[in-house]
This record gives C-alpha cells, sequence and structure tokens, in this order.
C-alpha cells in the first residue's frame, strides 16, 4: 500500500479561466528544489484547466459558486491547509523561482513562530522579461525593520512595513496555518484585499519573516485588474479606508495626494503593457 507523503509546505493555486502563464507557473512549482504538495483551486472548470492538471500531476479542487476574488482565496488557503501546515496562495500568472521552498523552510525551521513569510521579487513582463519594478523598490525601504528577524513578532515592527502603504508583494507570502486560521480573508476588498489582511495578522501574535532575496517573479500584464480599479475609483476608495485605519484624517488625505499621483504612472504603463493584481 502506498504511503501518503506529508508535506509541511503547500502551493494552492488559484486558477481562473484559460491563462496562458498557468502552465509556467506550474512549471516553476514542479522544478522546486525542494519539493512541495501543490494543488489547483478554481471557480471556473474548463478543459484547459484539466489538461494541465493531468500534465503536471496536480489535483483540481473546485468551488462551486460564481467567481470572487475574496471567496476563490479563501477557498484555495483552506484547501493547502487541510494538506499542510504551511500555504502559500499562487495567482496564476507569477513564477518561483527554485528555492523559494528551501528558503520558506529554512525560515520556519529557525522561527517556528512564523506567522507570515515573504521575499523580494523580481517584475517581469507578460514575455517573461525582467522590468523596472519601481513599485517594489519603495516597497523595500518599507520593509526596513522586517530584516530584524529576532524583533520582527513585535505588533510595530511589523505595522512598519504597512503603515504607508503595503510593503509586501502578496504572491510573495506564505501563511502559517497555526497563526493565521481560516477564513485568511475577512473583507470585502477587491484591490487591497491582501493588505487590509496583513493589517490584522501584524496585530496577531506571530513574527513576520522576509527574505531580501528575490525568490520569485511577480507579472505585470495588460488586461489585469488594476487599470479597472482606477478607472472607477475603486482603487483610490480602498486605499483612503485602510490609511484611515492607520492614521489621522489629515495623514490619511496626505497619503493619498502622493498615491493618487502614482494612478497616472500606472496608466502610462499600462499603456505599454503592465498592470497588476493586488496592491
Amino acid at each position: 500500500m502506498k504511503t501518503r507523503k506529508h508535506f509541511k509546505h503547500c502551493f494552492a493555486v488559484a486558477a481562473y479561466g484559460e491563462s496562458p502563464y498557468l502552465p509556467l507557473l506550474l512549471h516553476s512549482l514542479k522544478v522546486q528544489s525542494v519539493e512541495s504538495r501543490v494543488i489547483i483551486c478554481t471557480s471556473t472548470p474548463n478543459r484547459y484547466i484539466t489538461k494541465l492538471s493531468a500534465q503536471f500531476g496536480y489535483p483540481v479542487y473546485v468551488r462551486n459558486g460564481a467567481h470572487g476574488l475574496q471567496q476563490d482565496w479563501n477557498f484555495a488557503y483552506e484547501m493547502g491547509a487541510e494538506r499542510s501546515e504551511l500555504v502559500t496562495i499562487a495567482h496564476q500568472d507569477d513564477l518561483y523561482f527554485p528555492d523559494y521552498t528551501k528558503a520558506l523552510l529554512h525560515a520556519f525551521q529557525h522561527f517556528p513562530d512564523m506567522s507570515v513569510f515573504c521575499c523580494r521579487y523580481d517584475t517581469i513582463d507578460g514575455d517573461g522579461n525582467t522590468i523596472d519594478g519601481s513599485s517594489e523598490k519603495v516597497k523595500r525601504i518599507l520593509r526596513l525593520r522586517l530584516k530584524d528577524h529576532a524583533h520582527a513578532d513585535r505588533t510595530g515592527v511589523k505595522l512598519s512595513a504597512l503603515r504607508y502603504g503595503n510593503g509586501i508583494g502578496c504572491p510573495s507570502c506564505t501563511y502559517h496555518t497555526k497563526y493565521c486560521p481560516a477564513p485568511l480573508f475577512r473583507n470585502d476588498y477587491k484591490f487591497v484585499i491582501d493588505w487590509d489582511t496583513l493589517i490584522r495578522l501584524a496585530r496577531e501574535p506571530g513574527r513576520f519573516i522576509c527574505i531580501e532575496k528575490p525568490l520569485m517573479a511577480y507579472r505585470v500584464h495588460a488586461g489585469a485588474e488594476t487599470m479597472r480599479n482606477i478607472e472607477n475609483h475603486n482603487r483610490e476608495k480602498e486605499e483612503r479606508e485602510v490609511f484611515r485605519k492607520l492614521h489621522s484624517a489629515p495623514v490619511t488625505e496626505l497619503l493619498m495626494h502622493f498615491y493618487k499621483k502614482a494612478y497616472g504612472a500606472y496608466r502610462a504603463e499600462d499603456a505599454s503593457e503592465t498592470g497588476t493584481t493586488c496592491s
């Protein structure tokens, strides 16, 4: 009788539609230097996803009901949490470098109270070319205090990466189910769903461990959600609400003044084939 292998870590892939980038993501998970469990989770089952499941040998779990970001991410997290202690919600557009899991498990071995693991990431375009990731450079500054792993269990240190914007790239995150019980995402935001969640987790027990080494690639490409959120002012509304949870009204408006200037940059980038899917 074949014994089922136990994995501390699971990549729960959130798959939608027929993304041309999904095979590239699945390949990047297949060639990890340390093996993890991988599952595909979707609310849009189709032949394309079924074919890739068979090709890579990863099981598919289907959520019944309409496609929704919060519901789909929570479903992926819960499916992963049933199988492993550490769960990464892998976005179908992105790539994980071969040593992502190795670095994650090394950090977990040294800091078993780690609630959230994250890392630096490269930014790539639709063709997989590395591009100037200006937002990641800013995030790196916001994450400076997280370099002090010994004190990264303190609420103030964790929040320091989140007070003036989301300094943590959501696709780079792995969550420790002991400290991050389901449902993980408890807000209805479309753009800042991850930022608001990380603020909540920063105020709860557990350590944020950030490895300042690129361990994944975050893909920006035309047709993603960012431009839609900007055009309908949803991004502005959500960011203002989250800033207001952290700052006074005058400070919030000052921060929004600078953030709204960044929206124009996103429009310019979108014209040259860029976009993004989370804060």
